[in-house]
């Protein structure tokens, strides 16, 4: 059964950095994806960015694109998402997400991903 477990968040102040950690086990071979998410206080969650282990394939949302980056350390079995210049916009749970896929796969979407973890925090104060 895979597993992922998310850490690194924390309070930052705007236009600082945060770099999020996402350690991902149980999968039986390479053809699987890593996606962020994140949902701030009454809304919807919504998919950040994605990293297919696959093929190294990558995605981002538009409202993070060129301040987001998401990548693989296979020293450590991690997927991480170094976050910069952040805005209050960006506050709230960050949940890291896994499922199996084809080699040109990677996703956004909540509804696709069966294995979540808990979720970190990220404030970043006005």
């Amino acid at each position: 059964q895979p597993q992922v477990v998310e850490s690194g968040g924390g309070l930052v102040k705007p236009g600082g950095s945060l770099r999020l950690s996402c350690a991902v086990s149980g999968f039986p071979n390479k053809y699987y994806a890593v996606a962020w998410f994140r949902q701030a206080p009454g809304t919807q969650r919504e998919g950040v960015s994605c990293l297919s282990k696959s093929n190294g394939w990558t995605t981002y949302s538009d409202s993070v694109k060129g301040r987001f980056t998401v990548s693989s350390d296979n020293g450590k079995n991690t997927v991480d998402l170094q976050i910069n210049d952040l805005k209050p916009d960006d506050a709230g749970v960050y949940f890291c997400a896994a499922r199996y896929s084809g080699a040109d796969t990677c996703g956004t979407s909540p509804y696709e991903y069966h294995y979540w973890g808990q979720g970190t925090q990220v404030t970043v104060p006005p």
